[in-house]
């Protein structure tokens, strides 16, 4: 998705302009890099990830060009030679990218992207692709959290008006939806990608009116089948609820329509509870009880333990931002090059453990139980490493490498797909639909431990035996060439 006044290629950080410039002056500007985009941690320290992003990425990566606006910025800054400009305005996307569709249950440290490409390119799109991944992976995976929450209850996505910036609104409600949301309220999100947009109506709508029960009335006979009532305007037991039961009586129940209320203030377990005895001694047991008010999912967790008579729920700034943990720690780093058809590994090293590398060309595996249908754990390999699951597999703990399992009956599932092939978009993209649905499968493949939301089991992501002596021959070998 882009507006039509501004050019995506144009969103990166300036660096990597300086070192596309450079790679050109010194004449390597086309040799083949490898880079992987993963992340380090899940957050609110979550047991697992949901992946998003994907479809963005394909419309960025296919539009990818510098128009003569942007050479002319380029040449202003008065760096940059004429034989550098004349590259960029012929520069179009060549690289090859394999991904993880749309919905993936994710872990740390697994290579969800991998990119192969000249090293011109593949610098230039770091951001984007950075950037599309974090938010939407990050908006997916909170949702996914708050559906869990509700319990099988549907969940709303109401943020639009406290997200950051209208992009975050939109590509968010979409994000949310494939993490089990039902609909936002954001309708650019249904016209744009078939998100379905619900709402009713606002407090203005009822103080608009003389009376409640005349706000209540109008709405009902305009939108009989949608009749869903805001009452905590003015009171919510002593008027909103009974003007609800006045308008039910008097125009839905006539045409065999059953209404509902939203709570949207106070106490919601405690209202819930009240509204649903008065509600159903007024013979209305079929009326439906939405919730919102700065929900989450320990709030809603907390109010169903409480016993809150909720039907459904909508939430807002706390999923479209993530409140809680407003950030999804993507990285995007050089895993090896390749020259004169030869692949040669890379590796950063760092004080911190967790941000050294791991090089090499790879490919990621699930395993799952064959009676239960259930993920045992995930194994990094290299790309050409195939898990054959007719046969016995070893997986280890990468550091601690003497915990070990022994996995027989068990099946094994590539995670990534082909989605460029030399620039050219190979992957056919499922409908939004499928992969919500795909999204809900995946979590179906996770036992509850995995899922809980304070301390959940660690999954085990491991490395091949393969990728593990790569990763430690080249970090012994590359400590003993820096040491003095």
């Amino acid at each position: 998705m882009k507006r039509s006044d501004e050019n995506l290629a144009m969103l990166f950080d300036y660096y990597e302009m300086t070192m596309a410039n450079g790679y050109f002056e010194r004449g390597i500007h086309d040799t083949i890099g490898y880079f992987d985009l993963y992340y380090r941690k899940n957050p609110d320290d979550a047991g697992f990830a949901i992946f998003s992003g994907l479809e963005s990425i394909i419309d960025y990566l296919k539009d990818f060009h510098f128009s003569d606006d942007d050479i002319a910025f380029f040449r202003s800054k008065k760096i940059y030679s004429d034989a550098f400009l004349a590259y960029l305005k012929d520069l179009h996307f060549t690289c090859d990218v394999w991904c993880v569709p749309d919905g993936s249950v994710v872990f740390p440290g697994e290579p969800l992207i991998t990119v192969r490409g000249p090293m011109a390119q593949t610098s230039l799109i770091e951001t984007m692709l950075l950037l599309l991944v974090n938010h939407q992976s990050l908006i997916a995976t909170k949702a996914s959290r708050i559906v869990r929450a509700a319990q099988g209850r549907p969940v709303m996505e109401f943020g639009s008006r406290r997200a950051q910036g209208p992009d975050a609104a939109t590509l968010g409600a979409r994000a949310a939806y494939i993490g089990g949301c039902v609909g936002t309220a954001d309708t650019l999100s249904d016209q744009r990608f078939g998100v379905p947009a619900l709402g009713t109506m606002a407090h203005s709508w009822v103080q608009l009116f003389p009376t409640e029960y005349e706000a209540f009335k109008t709405y009902a006979e305009i939108y009989p089948t949608n009749a869903t009532l805001l009452v905590d305007t003015y009171d919510t037991l002593s008027s909103g609820v009974p003007n609800a039961i006045r308008v039910f009586d008097d125009v839905l129940k006539p045409k065999g329509i059953a209404g509902g209320i939203r709570l949207d203030s106070g106490d919601i377990a405690y209202l819930s509870k009240k509204a649903r005895v008065m509600l159903d001694e007024a013979g209305h047991k079929d009326a439906k009880i939405v919730a919102s008010n700065s929900l989450d999912e320990y709030r809603i967790e907390d109010i169903l333990a409480q016993g809150a008579k909720i039907d459904s729920f909508g939430v807002g700034e706390n999923l479209i931002t993530s409140k809680s943990s407003p950030v999804f720690g993507g990285v995007y780093k050089l895993v090896g090059l390749e020259n004169d058809g030869v692949f040669e590994p890379r590796i950063k090293i760092s004080e911190n453990v967790e941000k050294i590398t791991t090089p090499g060309f790879k490919t990621f595996y699930r395993l799952y139980e064959k009676d239960t249908g259930k993920a045992i754990a995930d194994v990094i390999t290299m790309k050409n490493e195939k898990v054959d699951d007719s046969k016995p597999y070893e997986i280890f703990h990468p550091v601690y490498t003497w915990k070990r399992m022994r996995l027989e009956d068990y099946t094994a599932r590539e995670m990534k797909v082909r989605i460029f092939d030399g620039g050219k978009c190979v992957y056919d993209l499922p409908s939004l639909n499928a992969r919500r649905d795909y999204c809900a499968k995946e979590l179906d493949t996770l036992w509850d431990e995995y899922k809980r939301f304070d301390n959940p089991h660690e999954y085990k992501v491991d490395l091949s035996l393969a990728v593990w002596d790569m990763k430690h021959d080249l970090l012994a070998r590359t400590q003993q060439r820096i040491r003095p």
